[in-house]
This record gives C-alpha cells, structure tokens and sequence, in this order.
C-alpha cells in the first residue's frame, strides 16, 4: 500500500472514529450493558462523554490534514489501547460488566490498531515517501 492509499484510508478511519466518538452517549443509552458503566445516576459517565465527544470533533478535523496532527493521532492511539486493556481487566474481573466484552473494548481496540497501522511514523518521512511515488 502506498503512502498516498494510506493517507485516504487514515481519513476514513479518522472521520469513522470521530464519529463514533460522537455517538458515545446514544450507545450508551441504548446499549448499556456493553456501552455504560453505571446503573442509575452518576456524573461520571458524563465525563467520559465530554472527554470523547471532545476527542470526536478533533479527529474529524485531523482527517483534514493527518500529516498535520500526528500527536493527536497517536494520543487516541494509545489512549485508546490503555483504556482498551483497562476495561478489559475490569470485565474479566467482574461478571457483571462482561457485556462490555462485546462492546467499547474490541471498539477501542479496533480503533487503536487501524489508526496505528495507517498512520505515518513522522510528517518528514510521510512527505518524502509520497512525493517520491507520486
């Protein structure tokens, strides 16, 4: 795959995790048991919310321009991966939260691993693969 194919797919993936992000609260509405963490009221999962919702409208702006916004890329990355493993240890751990096995953890991972095989390792080499082969 060329660097210029990854670049397409790295926005794709970008706006779909983006978006994803963004439905954060509905799935957590109509999906609880693989989507919320708390029965009844609690501000915390609000957080969460703000925190990925935030998140979400910044990789649709990345896909913009990857090259340009490669910190946020790779922060989601491996935010995404530690908070992947982190669930996954409480799930495990607790039968009760096994539904999320089935819901935000492969979500999590799955972004973490498109987005870290499609994205460049740095702009300087990025730039000079593409214009190399275009």
């Amino acid at each position: 795959m060329t660097v210029v194919d990854r670049l397409k797919y790295l926005r794709v993936v970008l706006v779909l995790a983006g978006l994803a992000c963004l439905a954060l609260y509905p799935l957590m509405l109509s999906w609880p048991s693989g989507w919320a963490w708390h029965v009844g009221h609690s501000d915390y999962p609000m957080m969460i919310v703000g925190i990925y919702a935030t998140l979400g409208v910044f990789l649709l702006l990345a896909a913009r321009d990857p090259l340009a916004n490669l910190s946020l890329i790779w922060f989601a990355v491996w935010s995404s991966a530690v908070h992947g493993a982190i669930m996954a240890v409480q799930a495990v751990t607790q039968p009760e939260q096994m539904g999320h096995l089935a819901g935000d953890v492969p979500a999590l991972f799955i972004v973490a691993v498109a987005l870290a095989i499609l994205t460049p390792r740095s702009k300087g080499a990025a730039r000079r693969r593409k214009h190399s082969r275009v």
